[in-house]
């Protein structure tokens, strides 16, 4: 059946309602000429087992990139869940994985629902997701346009949903919310599948996970229409240039005004220090949310990065 028109779909392709328009597949030449910051070839991370729950009402343990494990007594979640070693095609070609996931996979607990914010490689990888299919046969929601894709891949439950939708399968209660990005797999796809972000809210506490996104009019919308925010989790990194990056990525100073958009949540940046998508340096992600977080006289305790392996706990 024909998707209706909206405020973000023209019959055809979904669209940002406000904000500047992505760059053309074409301008990624140019982009991918700018001077680049080296990354190191790696990182090393010790891995962690995922913390006991122990009467909390979340435990949100940072595996790496946007992958988080969300522990909650109704069942845990994986966002964005991405294990290879190439965020691209085939998982051969595209960045390289600089960190290794901080939570091995063998030492996921059973994983009940994944969070699929969109379909770019960096969040949305296929091999991750069959073997999540295989050991957990897990809910997966995700925004309208990605169930074919995901099908793929080995899932028999999944739930597409449009913004402001609630999820109706979840065992807790998951709403999708906006974003301002853009989804593309080839040249030939783009913006067939919309994006989002999720809200989730586990004994009381909401939780919201940005996905990818720009910064856009929508933050305090999310607040407000759902109710307070306990966490938020916002990304923070690959966002230069800016030229090409700001309209499908905020810089740390954006990260911090839509933190202050979404009422001043206990926040934690993610989306850095994992694969070198732009060409700021590994370490300046949390160097300009340090800045940016002392130009607004914003406690560092407010807004924070999780070592990879760390985790918050919910009380």
């Amino acid at each position: 059946m024909p998707r209706l028109k909206s405020d973000h779909f023209d019959g055809r392709r979904f669209f940002n309602p406000a904000g500047p328009v992505p760059q053309p597949f074409s301008a990624v030449p140019r982009m991918m000429r700018e001077p680049r910051t080296p990354w190191p070839r790696r990182v090393e991370v010790t891995p962690v087992l995922p913390p006991a729950l122990d009467g909390a009402r979340a435990a949100v343990t940072f595996i790496g990139h946007s992958t988080f494990l969300i522990q909650t007594a109704a069942g845990n979640i994986l966002t964005d869940p991405m294990y290879s070693q190439r965020a691209g095609p085939f998982n051969r070609f595209g960045p390289e994985r600089v960190r290794q996931p901080a939570v091995r996979f063998d030492d996921l607990p059973p994983v009940a629902v994944v969070l699929l914010s969109h379909n770019h490689y960096d969040h949305c990888d296929l091999q991750t997701l069959a073997m999540l299919a295989t050991k957990f046969d897990p809910l997966l929601i995700t925004p309208l346009g990605n169930r074919r894709l995901v099908s793929s891949t080995g899932f028999h439950r999944i739930e597409e949903l449009d913004w402001w939708q609630h999820s109706n399968l979840a065992p807790l209660s998951i709403t999708l919310t906006p974003a301002s990005h853009f989804s593309a797999r080839t040249p030939f796809d783009r913006n067939r599948a919309l994006w989002a972000g999720f809200v989730l809210e586990a004994g009381g506490a909401r939780i919201y996970f940005a996905g990818d996104t720009a910064y856009g009019p929508f933050f305090p919308d999310i607040a407000g229409r759902l109710g307070p925010l306990e966490l938020a989790l916002i990304p923070i990194g690959a966002y230069e240039p800016r030229w090409f990056m700001q309209a499908v990525h905020m810089n740390p100073e954006e990260a911090v005004q839509a933190h202050v958009d979404l009422g001043g949540p206990e926040t934690i940046g993610m989306h850095f220090g994992t694969f070198q998508l732009t060409t700021e340096g590994i370490d300046e992600p949390q160097r300009a949310l340090d800045a940016a977080l002392r130009a607004q006289g914003i406690s560092p305790s407010r807004f924070y990065t999780l070592p990879f392996g760390g985790a918050a706990r919910i009380a």
